[in-house]
């Protein structure tokens, strides 16, 4: 490599543990896709947003859907453009290259300087999704039957893929990446996140908001646990709407920032009375609960 290499270490707005740090950085020296797994809300796509700010590099996103095939990241021929030219006579359809855009993965190989792309949620896609990548993640190249031509790496991009764990992934594409699961913040780190966001917020406020936020997650039965994400738009509620941090164990207030489904509620409640608590109007909770 020429120059000097640069190391992530985190961004300012985003806290990475000193394993995930080295994991990113043995993905990026071996030249090995980095996949990495945890529960929803734990920094899984905004880790790539920082890996591209810290070694200064453009960062592409490929969002997968259930209907995403491989070969669209690759490229996508469009025939009904070239059909519609066809018929007003005021195109070259003959070229086929005018009608073969490059996907998010094919836009990575091209690039003039290496980039960081993002594979998000790949769990999303069928289960041969990831076996279809192999050999293009492998050779970093692909071939365009359409135009009989390759397109290889200029660079080789440094590859971020997420999953949620819906879906076992293979093991041939397993064995290829550099694996780690972000676990969720404990308090110390949270309290680290929570002042990146908000430096000048009150500590007898902080300590009480992620009080409450851990004893929310710590409730059996919930379908959707609370995350850092929903932790940050509370605390942001909380200081607009002046509450004071007496007040945050006993009323719970904007709980709908924090809990979004209905079975939620009720389960919150549930525990809140049989724990002898009240909670007052202040949290949104419907009345007839």
């Amino acid at each position: 490599m020429e120059g000097k290499v640069k190391v992530f270490t985190g961004t300012g707005d985003y806290i990475a543990s000193q394993e995930l740090q080295n994991s990113v950085n043995v993905a990026v020296a071996l030249q090995r896709p980095l996949l990495i797994k945890g529960e929803p809300g734990t920094g899984k796509t905004m880790l790539a947003q920082s890996i591209a700010e810290g070694l200064k590099k453009e960062l592409l996103i490929w969002n997968i859907k259930s209907t995403t095939k491989a070969r669209d990241g690759l490229y996508i021929y469009d025939t009904v453009q070239r059909l519609y030219d066809s018929q007003f006579g005021d195109h070259d359809v003959a070229d086929i290259s005018h009608y073969i855009k490059l996907g998010r993965l094919g836009e990575s190989f091209a690039a003039q300087e290496q980039v960081v792309i993002l594979i998000d949620e790949i769990d999303k896609a069928d289960i041969e999704f990831p076996n279809d990548l192999l050999w293009e993640l492998d050779i970093m190249s692909f071939y365009i039957p359409e135009t009989r031509k390759t397109v290889k790496a200029r660079h080789r991009p440094i590859v971020v893929i997420t999953s949620n764990a819906e879906k076992e992934l293979p093991d041939a594409f397993l064995r290829r990446c550099i694996f780690h699961y972000i676990a969720f913040p404990d308090a110390e780190m949270m309290t680290e996140i929570v002042k990146v966001h908000y430096p000048e917020l009150e500590l007898r406020l902080l300590n009480e908001a992620l009080e409450a936020f851990y004893w929310l997650r710590s409730v059996g039965g919930l379908q959707k646990k609370p995350s850092t994400s929903e932790l940050l738009d509370w605390v942001q509620a909380l200081t607009t709407g002046g509450i004071k941090p007496e007040q945050i164990m006993k009323e719970l207030p904007f709980l709908g920032v924090l809990i979004k489904k209905d079975q939620d509620f009720k389960t919150v409640l549930q525990r809140l009375h049989s724990d002898g608590k009240e909670v007052k109007p202040l949290a949104g909770i419907p009345r007839s609960w």
